[in-house]
């Protein structure tokens, strides 16, 4: 069943992230880093801060039921984008880095998801949503950034990336002002779309080109390829470990305010 309400998504990736413990998956780890954003939009709205709060709360929930369908999809073998394949297919390789599997899956649902759930909430009209659109895209910015930070814990030589040189393509490409502003773009232009023929053929040519992003990040080469290597020799091993980490930082960090959520019907 798809989720409704902003608390309906916490307690589905809550669920994600103890299953995730249980069976040391590093399905967990995109879990985490999502159920602190979710826990700030909805603390955002409990404290008013969006222009109109049943609105925000019905996007993020449209937004977070793609990611929860997706991984529904993949757990049950049945079809699902392209860019969330690829970024599933890497939580079962223990030789891909934490980081490079948080961006794996902010590619899928920043370039692909969030474009489609803006013009789902739109009723026809980005006016509206744009600002909206903005806020959530902000929240991700920074709460990324402070994961990637934090995750130096884990991976204390991610610093070896060079995460501000301009020598590294595929993260200048991920740079979250650029996923953002490729995000608002596509739903602008699928909005043209909607109602018509044309509407789901326009989401799957961008999913493949959003997918052909996710395995260059995935399969590296050159001397990118060596960095990550040693990289990932001195990164934590035990995904469980990493995963109540960053879940734990996340309940540190952010107080939950369970009251005043607004039912959405979807």
């Amino acid at each position: 069943m798809q989720a409704t309400t902003i608390s309906q998504v916490i307690d589905a990736l809550e669920a994600i992230i103890t299953e995730s413990i249980n069976t040391n998956s590093r399905v967990g780890y995109f879990a985490a880093l999502y159920y602190k954003v979710t826990a700030s939009v909805r603390d955002g709205i409990a404290k008013g801060q969006f222009e109109n709060g049943p609105r925000m709360e019905k996007f993020d929930v449209l937004f977070a039921n793609r990611y929860l369908d997706a991984y529904a999809s993949w757990k049950n073998k049945q079809p699902l984008t392209g860019s969330w394949r690829v970024a599933f297919e890497a939580t079962e390789q223990s030789s891909a880095l934490v980081l490079q599997q948080l961006l794996l899956g902010m590619n899928a649902h920043i370039n692909l998801d969030l474009g489609i759930a803006a013009v789902e909430v739109s009723g026809g009209n980005m006016d509206g949503v744009e600002r909206d659109f903005d806020s959530i895209n902000t929240i991700i910015s920074a709460l990324t950034y402070e994961v990637i930070n934090e995750l130096t814990r884990v991976s204390p030589l991610l610093s070896l990336l060079g995460l501000h040189s301009s020598n590294y393509s595929i993260l200048i490409q991920f740079s979250i002002g650029n996923a953002r502003d490729g995000a608002w773009c596509f739903a602008e232009d699928l909005l043209k779309k909607q109602g018509t023929s044309g509407y789901a053929d326009f989401i799957n040519d961008r999913d493949k080109t959003i997918t052909q992003l996710a395995q260059g990040l995935a399969h590296a080469t050159g001397i990118m390829r060596l960095t990550l290597w040693i990289i990932h020799v001195f990164e934590w091993k035990k995904p469980a470990n990493i995963i109540k980490t960053l879940h734990q930082y996340q309940k540190e960090k952010i107080v939950i305010n369970t009251a005043n959520t607004v039912p959405v019907a979807v």
